[in-house]
């Protein structure tokens, strides 16, 4: 394989630690005298007979100080060498941040990924709980609450009717609120099934994601969902208000012995559960939180590492399609566009849970300058509430170690 001949030059030089490392192993030249591209034919030429083999063994070693762009692996065999010549380019430019001439090489498609058959059996158990998240959201949207009947009612607590009339317009909306509680705890059984499947030896978290895009696109739809129902959760304050009505009333009927039948629907203890749900201000969120932390907890066999490196994997990613016009462009719907920024939203939240660091220390594998930077550039009214997000839900940014910088992008 000779890419001297190869018409577009790499201009864009790799970072000193890796210019050095490849002039030692591979070339004996001044590191400057030669196109980039000529490098990698020389050390294609000293791999010999094993260099497509190697190939993603050497991406590695020359984008091994690249933080923040996953390299993902190239399927050589597919491809006739002319082909591959041109897309051995394209790659190198994404490694090395330099400018797309032919078009992006890792697209994530939230929008058509298929389960291939190893992917079927956990992607038909999500996709049965990710079927009900449409009537979840839209009951949620629906909601308007009982605030005048209960206000008609604690004003005047001797009017009978009007307490029956309260507690009639209460109960419904309690058995709905457990319905969306009930969803949550779907939902998390859903999320950890996906962790296992993303992450599990003996690919990489970013072979996983690369070759199991169905199950990454589930992913991303639970982390899309629970942005938005977050959002619409913090614009009803009437839940808190009816729930605490609820709670009061049934205790007062407990203690005069009446016979509540919407005990058989929401007994003490749920009603308990529900409570601590809906007092948190995000509780999707910290219901996935929760349960990614609980993953890595439990799987104490599986690096923790298999995990970050996953999240983080998925915000470059988003990062990198959102920022890249040749990937917006492939986009069907303006939809995907906040698709994709919720999503890197709510990954960098996990992340920032999960990893004993966080996410916005210097050493995160996070670019989160850049995601920041990339929210900031989309229409103010699509963004507030994935900036909130990050401020107000995740663990580590008011740490010492969050670069200043960093803090006052939030603020």
């Amino acid at each position: 394989v000779n890419l001297r001949s190869y018409q577009h030059y790499i201009t864009a030089e790799p970072p000193v630690t890796s210019r050095t490392l490849v002039q030692s192993k591979f070339f004996p030249w001044p590191v400057k005298s030669v196109p980039f591209a000529s490098y990698v034919s020389y050390g294609l030429v000293r791999l010999g007979a094993n260099a497509f083999a190697g190939m993603g063994n050497l991406l590695k070693v020359l984008t091994r100080e690249i933080e923040n762009y996953p390299h993902f692996f190239l399927d050589f065999e597919k491809h006739l060498p002319q082909k591959f010549i041109n897309q051995m380019g394209n790659l190198l430019k994404v490694l090395t941040c330099t400018e797309l001439d032919q078009g992006p090489n890792f697209f994530l498609d939230f929008e058509n990924a298929q389960p291939t058959d190893s992917e079927r059996e956990v992607w038909n158990q999500v996709n049965a709980v990710l079927q009900e998240s449409e009537s979840i959201l839209s009951g949620l949207q629906a909601y308007k609450g009982a605030g005048r009947e209960i206000r008609d009612a604690i004003q005047n607590p001797n009017d009978l009717l009007l307490q029956e009339r309260a507690w009639n317009s209460v109960c419904p909306l309690v058995i709905r609120l457990k319905k969306f509680y009930s969803f949550s705890l779907k939902l998390e059984k859903a999320l950890q099934s996906l962790l296992e499947s993303l992450t599990c030896p003996p690919c990489t978290p970013t072979q996983h994601l690369e070759k199991e895009q169905a199950l990454a696109k589930q992913f991303a739809e639970i982390l899309h969902f629970t942005l938005r129902f977050d959002e619409l959760k913090m614009r009803i304050p009437a839940i808190q208000n009816d729930f605490s009505y609820y709670r009061r009333t049934i205790s007062r009927n407990r203690i005069n012995n009446m016979n509540l039948d919407i005990e058989n629907e929401v007994n003490n203890e749920m009603a308990n559960r529900m409570s601590l749900f809906y007092a948190e201000a995000t509780p999707m969120l910290k219901t996935l939180s929760t349960a990614t932390t609980n993953f890595v907890t439990e799987n104490k066999t599986l690096p923790l590492e298999n995990t970050t490196d996953c999240l983080s994997t998925m915000a470059s990613v988003c990062k990198v399609m959102l920022e890249t016009p040749e990937y917006t462009s492939r986009f069907n719907s303006e939809d995907t566009l906040l698709f994709c920024m919720r999503v890197m939203v709510g990954v960098i939240i996990l992340y920032d849970h999960v990893h004993p660091n966080g996410a916005f220390t210097r050493s995160s594998k996070i670019d989160m300058k850049g995601c920041i930077k990339v929210l900031k550039e989309q229409p103010a009214d699509n963004v507030e509430g994935l900036l909130n997000a990050l401020k107000f839900t995740t663990k580590h940014l008011n740490d010492e170690t969050t670069p200043k910088h960093i803090r006052s992008m939030l603020q």
